[in-house]
């Protein structure tokens, strides 16, 4: 029976158990990953107090007055890097060229923080994905705190990309040397409290898939919250348990998968009108991507594939841009 709703799986028995436990998680993992894109994982081992630091200084980071956020604003909408305030991007724009509204959150980005050598992090076809980052100075705390979830993030999307190697009948460590120089992106996001009704039709989110291989979110329980469309077109609420992570596939994995996994469509909704103070809510969001070369072609040898092979440096420039308001 196909999953309506989105499973809670502990991978622990993955990190510390026998060959059979890590097929058994594979399992679970491969068949969340083919009915709703997306599952709840506990057991990950990431330390608590960490992500609670990270949380901290974000929160004092959107704190700030707008001037002092801005002095470290994106540079331009092809530089994944800096703070991008409410009303600059439209998420839906990325499947739907003409969706309507912009998203009610701001946020912050980060890349990669430990560069590879020069001549690959500046070769023709690295683009902008080793751009330098930018830290504000008010928080001089942030650059230390992001760097050190950032490389966490780093190592728990090594330990899922090798469930979903088992997930798919691959070699345990095939995906390594593809994610060995990942251009991945930790975008931390705050949906302030709706002080004004919302336009009609603006969320918080609109409704998009994510681009790369996977998406690593720590959310806060909070009215307004992130929804999945499933397989029958219906929008479920993604469940928020303590200490644990929501995890989806994006895009560049579906295909890699030759669409046997889904990249599924979601959205942050507004929270209701009466909620208040309580409503502002909070996301740690590590999109990984693998390294810009990485050949993303059909890893189904069965099946006709159904793309054509490309990079993952090129699918992510293809949808960068798409969503950014001009």
């Amino acid at each position: 029976m196909k999953l309506l709703n989105v499973p809670v799986i502990d991978i622990s028995p993955y990190r510390n158990g026998s060959a059979h436990d890590k097929q058994e998680v594979a399992r679970q993992v491969d068949q969340a990953c083919r009915d709703i894109g997306f599952l709840v994982i506990s057991g990950h081992g990431v330390d608590t107090g960490l992500i609670e630091r990270t949380r901290a200084v974000s929160r004092a980071f959107f704190d700030l007055p707008a001037q002092r956020k801005l002095k470290v604003a994106r540079p331009a909408v092809d530089v994944a890097r800096g703070y991008g305030g409410i009303n600059e991007e439209s998420l839906a724009r990325s499947r739907d060229p003409e969706a309507y509204g912009s998203d009610l959150n701001e946020s912050l980005m980060i890349g990669p923080v430990d560069a590879p050598d020069a001549a690959y992090a500046h070769a023709p076809a690295a683009g902008k994905h080793f751009a330098p980052n930018i830290w504000p100075d008010d928080l001089p705390e942030l650059q230390a705190i992001y760097s050190a979830y950032y490389r966490e993030m780093g190592t728990l999307a090594e330990v899922l990309m090798r469930i979903f190697a088992l997930a798919l009948g691959l070699p345990e460590h095939f995906f390594d040397e593809k994610i060995d120089r990942h251009i991945s992106r930790l975008r931390v996001r705050n949906y302030p409290a709706q002080k004004e009704a919302p336009q009609p039709g603006q969320i918080r989110a609109g409704a998009h898939s994510d681009y790369g291989s996977l998406t690593i979110l720590y959310a806060e329980d909070k009215p307004g919250g992130l929804q999945v469309c499933n397989a029958d077109g219906e929008w479920v609420d993604v469940p928020i348990r303590p200490g644990c992570y929501i995890i989806n596939i994006g895009d560049l994995m579906a295909r890699w998968s030759n669409d046997n996994w889904v990249s599924t469509l979601h959205r942050v909704v507004n929270p209701p009108a009466d909620a208040g103070a309580e409503s502002r809510r909070q996301s740690l969001v590590f999109f990984h991507n693998p390294n810009y070369d990485a050949e993303i072609a059909n890893l189904m040898p069965l099946q006709e594939a159904k793309y054509p092979p490309t990079t993952s440096g090129a699918h992510l420039r293809a949808l960068y841009v798409k969503t950014q308001n001009a």
